[in-house]
């Protein structure tokens, strides 16, 4: 878990110099959630890859941070 100024990052994955942010949510199920989990990124300023996984099926992607179905995540080999 890492600390912002406007909360927290669920997840910090580190390989070696790569870095992955991972935030996780039931649902996106209305607008004030989907603004808590992505604005929780508005402090991060690096490039590494930013994600937010839920088990809703509708993309919810913006602002270069990837939403991804949760089941679809767990299942895939490349992320």
């Amino acid at each position: 878990m890492g600390k912002t100024p406007k909360g927290e990052v669920d997840f910090i994955v580190m390989d070696g110099n790569k870095r992955a942010y991972y935030q996780v949510a039931y649902l996106l199920a209305d607008e004030k959630v989907v603004d808590r989990e992505f604005g929780a990124y508005e402090s991060v300023k690096d490039n590494y890859p930013k994600y937010v996984l839920s088990l809703d099926k509708y993309d919810f992607s913006r602002n270069g941070i990837k939403h991804l179905n949760i089941i679809d995540f767990l299942l895939a080999d490349d992320y």
